[in-house]
C-alpha cells in the first residue's frame, strides 16, 4: 500500500459520515502563491452506478490513499454497499439529497477535502472505466509538479464504442482551439489530478461546468488561468452489462450541452485571445508521454 500520512489534518467529518450539503467555500490561493505540502485524496463522484461502485471504491482504497465518495442523489441504493468501508481509515462518504451533476459533486468533494487539509484531488469515475493501478503514477507526477494538472489521455481497447471514440475528437479540436494549443490531449476523459485551490477558483467563477460539460469546460478554464497540464496515457475499458457497466451518457442531451458549451467558450476565447497569444506555451507540456 502507498505510504501516506494524515498527521496534522483535522477532518471535517468522521469517515463514513453523510453530508447533505457542500461545505462553505475557502478562498483559493492565487497563481504564483506558495504551494502547501502535496496532500492528495482520491475523489469518486457517483450517480446510480450500481454494484460496480463498491468494486471501484475497493480498488481505490487498496492503493492506500485517502478516498472520498460523493453520492450525487443516487436512487438505486448503490451507496448502501459502501457501509462496509465506514471504519476504513481515510474513507469519507458524502451524500447529496438530489442529483446535481458531476461538476457539482466534484465541487462538494473538493470543498470538503480542502477543509480537511488536502491540496490535490485525483478524480476518477465510479463506473469501472478508470484503472486504480495508475493512481500512483498520477500522484508521483503531481508531487513533482504540484502546480500542474495531470490529465489522463485514454488508450482504448476493443470495448470502447466507436461513436464515443470518434466523437470526442470534435471536442478535443475545439478545446485546443479555445486554449491556443495549451496541450489538452483529451478534453473528455475524467481521470485527472487537480490542484484543489485552482479547481475551486474555476468552478466558483462560473455557473456552468456542473454536468457532462464539467471535464472539457474546466480543462479550458484551467488552461486560461495558466495552470500547466501534463498528459498521462491511461488504459480505459468499458465494462459490459454483464460486468455491471452502466453509462449515464445520453447522446442528444449531452452533445447539445457540449455544443452550447463550446459556443460559450469561443466567446471567452475571443475576449482572451490577445493575452493567450503572448503568454507563451504550456511550460510542462514536454513532460507528457507520447501515446504514439
Amino acid at each position: 500500500m502507498a505510504a501516506f500520512s494524515l498527521t496534522g489534518l483535522a477532518p471535517a467529518c468522521k469517515p463514513g459520515k453523510a453530508l447533505g450539503t457542500c461545505p462553505p467555500l475557502i478562498r483559493p490561493l492565487q497563481i504564483g502563491a506558495p504551494m502547501p505540502d502535496f496532500r492528495p485524496t482520491i475523489l469518486i463522484p457517483s450517480y446510480n452506478t450500481g454494484p460496480i461502485l463498491r468494486e471501484t471504491v475497493q480498488a481505490a482504497i487498496a492503493t492506500g490513499y485517502p478516498v472520498r465518495v460523493v453520492v450525487d442523489g443516487s436512487t438505486d441504493n448503490s451507496d448502501s454497499a459502501l457501509t462496509i468501508f465506514k471504519d476504513t481509515d481515510g474513507f469519507t462518504l458524502h451524500r447529496l439529497p438530489v442529483n446535481q451533476g458531476k461538476g457539482s459533486a466534484i465541487l462538494c468533494g473538493i470543498r470538503a477535502a480542502q477543509i480537511d487539509g488536502f491540496t490535490h484531488a485525483l478524480a476518477m469515475d465510479a463506473d469501472g472505466q478508470h484503472p486504480a493501478d495508475r493512481i500512483a503514477d498520477y500522484l508521483k507526477i503531481g508531487q513533482q509538479h504540484p502546480e500542474a494538472g495531470v490529465f489522463g489521455t485514454p488508450v482504448f481497447d476493443s470495448s470502447a464504442p466507436a461513436l464515443r471514440v470518434g466523437g470526442r475528437k470534435i471536442s478535443n479540436f475545439w478545446a485546443n482551439l479555445e486554449t491556443m494549443g495549451w496541450g489538452i490531449d483529451d478534453s473528455l476523459f475524467g481521470m485527472r489530478l487537480y490542484p484543489i485551490h485552482q479547481l475551486i477558483d474555476v468552478l466558483e467563477n462560473t455557473r456552468f461546468a456542473r454536468r457532462f460539460d464539467f471535464d472539457p469546460e474546466v480543462a479550458v478554464r484551467l488552461s486560461w488561468k495558466g495552470v500547466p497540464i501534463i498528459n498521462m496515457p491511461t488504459a480505459v475499458r468499458y465494462p459490459s452489462e454483464e460486468e455491471g457497466g452502466i453509462s449515464q451518457f445520453r447522446y442528444v442531451r449531452d452533445n447539445t450541452l457540449l455544443t452550447w458549451m463550446h459556443i460559450r467558450l469561443m466567446v471567452g476565447f475571443f475576449i482572451r485571445a490577445p493575452w493567450l497569444a503572448i503568454r507563451g506555451d504550456n511550460p510542462l507540456l514536454h513532460l507528457s508521454p507520447s501515446i504514439r
